[in-house]
Parts: structure tokens; C-alpha cells; sequence
């Protein structure tokens, strides 16, 4: 089954650097990132079945920009960290960020699986000694906002963050993205289905995104 991805062309231009929340097969770059939200999909576990509805498909063409690059990746951290302890540094967000083409502005929507995944917020905070800061979530979090900024100077960085996501995770993603000058969007009310947005959620996942935007960005 062939997916189209095509959006509206516009001069402004788009980045995404999220994790599963953000995917579906065929329309994530590099093409090895692997996805969530496939179109054979069953409804017990999603009725997002195809790329038109999700929510960044209906941001792009509800406002007409264009999608400069999808970098999501299912499962993905911020920090190196993952599930079970794993290392997940070829698929953290602070991997990821230098991938992103040269959009207008960048939403980042991730931190979903460092929160599911009980990852240390610093590195003091570990049960166990780390090889580096950035296998903590602090450490790696200010390194990404540091990067948005100095990679790509002349985009609007806006980071997503997940209604799930609560306690001192939240508390310290608004404390960074404040630190650092990155408006943080703090959604409320996304539907899911096994722990992701549906139909439903994407599309109010999109609403919200779009009343928060400046009008200059719309």
C-alpha cells in the first residue's frame, strides 16, 4: 500500500523532531526511524489509519505551510536512556536535532518516553553511576533547547508538551524551555488509545496548536 505524504507547498517551512506521537510509516525521515501509526492498523489499537489524520498533517493543512522534515522516531528519549536501561542515544532527541533541514520553526514533542521510562531528571538522581550527563533528562534537555538555537538561529522553536506527563519531569521541562526562551505548549485533552492520541486527540492535539502560535507564524 503506498502512503502519500504531500503536503501544500508554501514558502514557510515546518520541522518536527518528536517521537511515536508524531509518526507513520512512510512519512518519517530518515526513512529507518521506526513508527507507531501504520494503515492496517487495528481499531483497538488506534483509528489513526492514515496520515491525514494525524495531527501534524491536519496543522499543515489547516495553516498551508510545508512539512520540511518529519524527524520522529517511536520510542525515542531526550536523554540517551530508554526503556529497561537500554541506550538509546541513536535514537535521542539530542541525536536527532542536527537532522532537521532548514525550516521556519521547529515543534518538538517529545519527553513522553524519558516520563514512561522513570529516566532520571539528573544525573545525581541516578540509582547507578552514568557514562555520561546526558543519560539523565536534565543534562539532556538544556543541551537540545541549547542546540535548537545555536543550529538553526533563525527558527521559532516550540516544544509540545504531553498532558500525560506530570510531577517534577513537567515541572523541569517548563523550568528549562523558560531558561532557555522556548515557548512551551502545554496541551490538555488529547484523547488516546493504548497510551497515544486518536483521531480525536490528534485533531485537538492541532486546534491547540494553532490558537497557541502567533498570528505572524499562521
Amino acid at each position: 500500500m503506498t502512503v502519500l505524504c504531500a503536503v501544500s507547498l508554501n514558502a514557510r517551512k515546518v520541522s518536527i523532531l518528536g517521537d511515536s506521537y508524531s509518526t507513520f510509516q512512510g512519512c518519517v525521515q530518515p526513512e529507518t526511524n521506526e513508527s507507531w501509526y501504520f494503515p492496517g492498523d487495528p481499531a483497538e489499537k488506534t483509528d489513526v489509519t492514515s496520515p491525514e489524520l494525524t495531527w501534524w498533517r491536519i496543522f499543515l493543512e489547516r495553516t498551508g505551510w510545508e512539512l520540511e522534515r518529519n524527524n520522529s522516531y517511536s520510542g525515542a528519549t531526550i536523554c540517551n536512556r530508554g526503556y529497561d536501561g537500554a541506550d538509546y542515544s541513536h535514537r535521542a532527541f539530542t541525536h536527532r536535532v542536527f537532522d532537521l533541514g532548514d525550516p521556519d520553526i521547529i515543534l518538538v514533542f517529545g519527553a513522553t518516553n524519558d516520563y514512561w521510562s522513570h529516566a532520571a531528571i539528573t544525573p545525581e538522581e541516578s540509582a547507578e553511576p552514568l557514562p555520561h550527563p546526558f543519560y539523565a533528562f536534565a543534562p539532556a534537555m538544556d543541551y537540545l533547547l541549547q542546540q535548537l538555537g545555536a543550529l538553526y538561529p533563525r527558527a521559532e522553536a516550540v516544544f509540545m508538551l504531553n498532558d500525560e506527563i506530570k510531577g517534577p519531569l513537567r515541572e523541569k521541562i517548563l523550568e528549562q524551555c523558560a531558561a532557555r526562551g522556548v515557548r512551551c505548549l502545554e496541551l490538555h485533552d488529547v484523547e488516546k488509545r493504548m497510551g497515544h492520541p486518536d483521531a480525536a486527540g490528534m485533531r485537538a492535539i492541532a486546534d491547540q496548536l494553532i490558537r497557541f502560535l502567533p498570528a505572524e507564524s499562521k
